[in-house]
């Protein structure tokens, strides 16, 4: 695999892991409720699009980060899965 290929497959799963992080401190330290209990109202409310909006906002930090130490590449992979998970968000909102 080549070496471009190889970072913007780094980028994509580093921003994967980045949005599964927020995810995880939204529910865990910014929700009133206990984990189990806020999933359970994630669930019950259909909000899985929201949830994953204000999860991919580390994302945000990742792409600066890439850019300013000049990986463009990791960097376009971070943006290429935030714009898939734009769009699911985006298809998680009308169905």
């Amino acid at each position: 695999m080549g070496t471009i290929k190889k970072d913007i497959l780094i980028g994509v799963l580093i921003s994967l892991f980045a949005t599964a992080a927020g995810c995880f401190l939204y529910v865990e330290y910014f929700s009133k409720f206990g984990f189990n209990e806020t999933i359970q109202m994630i669930e019950d409310g259909d909000l899985y699009g929201k949830i994953l909006s204000i999860a991919a906002i580390p994302n945000l930090f990742v792409f600066f980060i890439f850019i300013k130490k000049k990986q463009d590449h990791k960097a376009k992979g971070v943006l290429l899965s935030t714009i898939v998970i734009a769009l699911t968000t985006l298809i998680l909102k009308f169905i």
